[in-house]
């Protein structure tokens, strides 16, 4: 279903212990139907797992506990369930300050059509990658006070960071049989920041002859993938944009609920994450979903080239979607997430 052909070639191990971020609100609740699913399939996996939390620097600098720090670097993969972040005030996000502290620069969020779940575009189908920047442009948290009542915030764009994703783009389009790119961009009205961006991606599209390379303004690419999604590829952005429109995309398939996402760092990292909100209201009811936690998790069992799990794993996800007999509200069902964990994981002993 996602990355099916994506290659590790560093990770290859009989055994792996993987950091586990649980998260706040629904997280710690998805992030245990991961581990019995995981149980179930017996994978080889052993749990390092770390409560996050925000700690402030006497610089004013927010970051995470320290041995959170040392358990993603020991062991260079991890999950990672929801955090809370405030709106308007308090720390910097706690997924900005992740992803400064590991040097997660590329963000790969997949989209495809989920059997059994209908969507208005699910007999056409919706298979796309949004290749995002994750560490700079308007989410620099470059802000301050011109004057009383105007504030200005620095969108921060580098040649290297654009390259960096840039080449992570092409370089996963050649892995996983892509053969269209398009880079997303506004500069037509940005025309040093997203200008730049679109040169360095101009850069790597020339070493990557047998990849279609093309230019789209990102307002005319959310209405192109709303009326035809089947015109995109993969899709490589600044961050921002990158942000709006993996949620746009995840809607085209039924919801954040169902979208997982990986991000790529320097020196072998990788932290698979679900997207969505920490969904508290629905902790205290058992009803959280846990499929975009889960299939994060399949992204970093393929990169972990356990594919075979993963391929056990996902049959039996996507029948119990399929049947609709066990799913959660989001997506239209009545079950509570121990009865939806509890039968992906009656359906991987049956196949065993």
């Amino acid at each position: 279903w996602y990355q099916r052909r994506v290659r590790a070639p560093t990770l290859c191990r009989s055994n792996h212990t993987v950091t586990l971020f649980p998260g706040d609100g629904i997280g710690p609740q998805i992030s245990e139907s991961v581990k019995e699913i995981f149980a179930a399939a017996e994978v080889p996996i052993s749990w390092e797992e770390h409560e996050v939390y925000p700690i402030l620097e006497k610089n004013g600098k927010t970051r995470i506990p320290q041995p959170a720090i040392d358990s993603i670097f020991k062991n260079k993969i991890g999950l990672k369930g929801p955090m809370r972040t405030a709106i308007g005030k308090g720390h910097v996000s706690l997924n900005l300050t992740i992803r400064r502290t590991f040097g997660l620069y590329a963000n790969v969020r997949p989209a495809k059509t989920v059997p059994g779940v209908k969507t208005p575009y699910s007999e056409g189908g919706v298979d796309c990658i949004i290749m995002r920047e994750n560490t700079e442009g308007e989410y620099s948290g470059i802000e301050h006070t011109v004057v009383p009542g105007v504030v200005q915030s620095v969108k921060l764009i580098t040649r290297e960071a654009s390259r960096n994703v840039a080449e992570y783009a092409f370089k996963y389009a050649v892995d996983n049989g892509r053969s269209n790119i398009v880079a997303l961009h506004k500069a037509n009205i940005m025309k040093m920041s997203d200008g730049t961006f679109l040169e360095e991606c101009r850069k790597v599209a020339e070493k990557y002859p047998e990849i279609k390379y093309r230019e789209m303004y990102l307002d005319s690419a959310c209405l192109k993938i709303v009326k035809d999604p089947s015109q995109f590829d993969v899709m490589v952005m600044p961050n921002l944009y990158g942000d709006i429109f993996s949620d746009l995309t995840a809607g085209l398939i039924g919801g954040l609920g169902l979208a997982p996402s990986g991000n790529m760092g320097k020196d072998g990292i990788a932290i698979y994450e679900a997207v969505h909100g920490t969904a508290d209201d629905l902790t205290a009811q058992n009803k959280g979903n846990p499929t975009a936690l889960l299939m994060s998790g399949l992204m970093m069992l393929r990169h972990l080239e356990l594919k075979d799990q993963a391929d056990k794993i996902e049959a039996a996800v996507l029948e119990t979607l399929k049947e609709r007999k066990f799913v959660t509200g989001d997506i239209g069902g009545t079950a509570t997430n121990p009865q939806y964990t509890a039968e992906i994981c009656r359906k991987i002993r049956a196949s065993s």
